[in-house]
């Protein structure tokens, strides 16, 4: 008998799912995608690139494949009736789930945010971002903050400086780096962002965060208020708190807790991926890397699972490769001990992000009109 796998998010990790959902369909069962969009937005080419360059039409990727698509966003898990509760009050039932739903600022961090503050996630908040900073008069000073010294951040106030370097009037931008400007990173990543920043008079403020936005200033940790006219928040992004709400177990930070075969480890017909989830026994940094490699385990699982056959194990693999877009057609490539920046970082990291892109844009993306 024919399955109801759904999936929550279309994402990095159901990107194979997706894209074979006719091979689900052939052996009789149904997929079924519920997202609030029906593009699907790269974080990794968020900063600096068009629109149709940067997303995927998840709605026309199932759809063409005989799926399902439901535009709308699960908040809530019945795991008694093994249905998805939906914001616009409707359900889905399901036999099987797999959640890819991201992650976001926590509402109680980003304060009384007003129309020209952005949070860095969902990604599709930086083309509208984008669109305040085109539109912004020629002769009028702009002053843009960006709260959060992570790599987001770093990669957000370079592309911010290429997107306004043009611009008659003066423009300010400033990253509020928290404790220190890329702390989870070795020193020598730390320096040569530092020095990039500091060349094209970007102002990277350390040792204090954001505690609160309000009417177009914030207010730092250490007492400091700064005005602004488009504020970027791109720190203390956390997994949605669904599964703790739903009853199903969770990481501190709100990820669903999954096994080796990236199931919940209470309810063996809900899988995950990507930076909602927390796989037990393992401490994973919230990198796209993951979702990728999760990609054919959950594809294989979801399959397999619907078919009563073997699951696959997930190795999260040892480590990774990094490169930072530092928006002056240069980057910083980072893997292990090895460190190096310059023009073919940022072409590497081109040529492998645009890779990943026409593996899935499957649905005329390029071509979409605006």
């Amino acid at each position: 008998m024919g399955k109801r796998i759904v999936l929550a998010g279309g994402g990095h990790a159901h990107m194979t799912v997706m894209v074979n959902s006719h091979v689900f369909q052939k052996e009789g069962h149904q997929v079924t995608l519920i997202s609030p969009s029906p593009h699907h937005y790269y974080s990794g080419m968020g900063p600096g690139n068009k629109p149709q360059e940067i997303r995927f039409n998840v709605q026309k990727m199932i759809e063409t494949r005989n799926g399902r698509f439901v535009q709308d966003r699960v908040i809530r898990i019945d795991t008694e009736q093994k249905r998805l509760i939906l914001n616009s009050g409707s359900a889905v039932d399901y036999d099987v789930a797999s959640f890819n739903v991201g992650s976001a600022i926590p509402s109680d961090f980003a304060g009384e945010t007003g129309e020209n503050v952005f949070s860095v996630k969902p990604i599709i908040n930086l083309l509208k971002a984008r669109e305040v900073i085109l539109r912004w008069p020629e002769g009028k000073s702009l002053k843009i903050l960006v709260a959060g010294g992570g790599p987001a951040g770093v990669e957000i106030v370079g592309n911010l400086w290429r997107l306004t370097r043009n611009r008659k009037a003066a423009t300010e931008i400033i990253l509020v780096a928290g404790t220190k400007l890329l702390k989870r990173c070795p020193e020598k990543v730390y320096g040569i962002a530092r020095k990039s920043l500091n060349r094209r008079g970007i102002d990277v403020i350390e040792g204090a965060h954001v505690a609160k936005t309000a009417d177009g200033e914030v207010m730092l940790t250490d007492g400091r208020k700064i005005d602004y006219n488009i504020a970027f928040l791109s720190s203390g992004v956390k997994p949605p708190s669904l599964f703790r709400d739903s009853g199903i177990p969770a990481e501190e930070d709100g990820g669903m807790l999954v096994n080796q075969y990236l199931q919940s480890i209470s309810h063996p017909e809900i899988f995950g991926g990507g930076d909602c989830i927390s796989l037990q026994g393992h401490r994973l940094e919230k990198v796209g890397v993951y979702a990728v490699r999760e990609n054919p385990v959950l594809f294989h699982n979801l399959l397999a699972f619907a078919q009563g056959e073997k699951l696959k194990p997930f190795d999260p693999g040892g480590s990774y490769l990094l490169i930072f877009n530092l928006g002056d057609s240069t980057g910083i490539f980072w893997r292990g001990s090895s460190v190096w920046n310059g023009r073919p970082a940022f072409f590497l990291k081109d040529f492998i992000d645009r890779r990943f892109m026409r593996k899935f844009q499957v649905s005329g993306e390029r071509d979409e009109e605006l």
